[in-house]
């Protein structure tokens, strides 16, 4: 009998990286650099400029990096967020954690991504963001999504822990909203040594907030 093969094997990317990695991860424990810290600081200066956005903002998950970009963006009680039917759990947490209701949208057949269509026939007087998911590493319809987004007044935070370095006319996911969230869960595209997620936006005041969010109101690291 063939020996299985495993249908999913993390250990194998470490394998790839372990001789240049081991002395960084060395070096981590000797700074005691556990929470944020110049690792951290590399590491957002590098995802911006890998992704050409002004601001990247890390955080403990990508689930987290939705709740901050929502209370970042003012989202909260009595306020509605159209999301996706087909997503993963956590897009909806992030609006529920944000005290917000989420509004579930038909999505479309070739992509299982977010219908806009459906979408415009769900809002009401109280829409206030829409959350498009990038599936399985493909775009949603982001043309019509700011197109709506900017008839109703919608804040548009994209949700692309799926598909980090994927491009959309021109622009990498992430980056064509107000902001763009990220997670690197182990199992992901880009995924960290645990949970870890982050935050992206051209926008200076609302990049100050999410840092201040993320770090119980501090803006110095503890």
């Amino acid at each position: 009998m063939s020996p299985l093969v495993p249908f999913n094997n993390l250990a194998l990317q470490w394998h790839e990286i372990a001789a240049a990695a081991g002395p960084e991860i060395a070096a981590l424990f000797e700074n005691s650099a556990f929470s944020g810290g110049r690792y951290v600081d590399a590491f957002e200066r590098d995802i911006a400029a890998w992704l050409g956005t002004p601001h990247a903002v890390a955080c403990n998950s990508g689930t987290s990096a939705l709740h901050l970009a929502l209370v970042a963006a003012g989202i909260g009680p009595g306020d509605e967020v159209l999301v996706p039917a087909h997503t993963f759990i956590a897009t909806i947490w992030g609006v529920l954690y944000a005290g917000a209701t989420p509004v579930l949208c038909d999505v479309e057949e070739a992509t299982g991504n977010i219908d806009v269509a459906d979408v415009r026939r769900r809002l009401t007087p109280r829409s206030r963001a829409i959350i498009p998911v990038h599936l399985y590493g493909q775009p949603a319809d982001l043309a019509g999504v700011r197109q709506l987004a900017a008839e109703a007044g919608l804040r548009v935070v994209e949700d692309n822990a799926q598909a980090i370095g994927a491009r959309y006319g021109g622009g990498a996911l992430g980056t064509h909203g107000l902001m763009g969230c990220f997670s690197f869960y182990p199992g992901k595209n880009l995924g960290a040594a645990g949970e870890a997620g982050m935050v992206t936006t051209a926008d200076d005041a609302l990049a100050e907030r999410l840092r201040r969010l993320r770090n119980h109101g501090q803006s110095e690291r503890y």
